[in-house]
């Protein structure tokens, strides 16, 4: 049987998903809610090997233990505890990581 997290999405990620969702439509409105449907899919797809990602680079610089998963553009930087997955930020890949 497969072991299944939970997954939280910070107040920030929510943020982040939601300005993603903007961004995107004020180019077209059906391809910002089909992009955003299916990042929300891979997020909540942590819920079963959340390990299965890599390690962010950056954890060498903020000495933390964060992974990231990335699709398309965007990296959604997250953390594993006991029986939950964290969703901390989900950002551009060209943007500066700040948590």
């Amino acid at each position: 049987m497969t072991k299944k997290y939970q997954v939280n999405l910070s107040q920030q990620a929510q943020n982040d998903l939601e300005q993603i969702l903007y961004y995107i439509e004020d180019d077209n409105v059906n391809n910002a809610v089909n992009f955003t449907l299916e990042l929300e899919k891979k997020v909540y797809s942590l819920e079963i090997f959340p390990d299965r990602h890599p390690l962010m680079p950056e954890n060498e610089f903020f000495s933390t233990d964060y992974r990231h998963l990335i699709y398309k553009k965007y990296r959604t930087i997250y953390r594993i505890e006991e029986n939950s997955v964290f969703i901390l930020r989900i950002i551009h890949g060209a943007t500066l990581l700040n948590i």
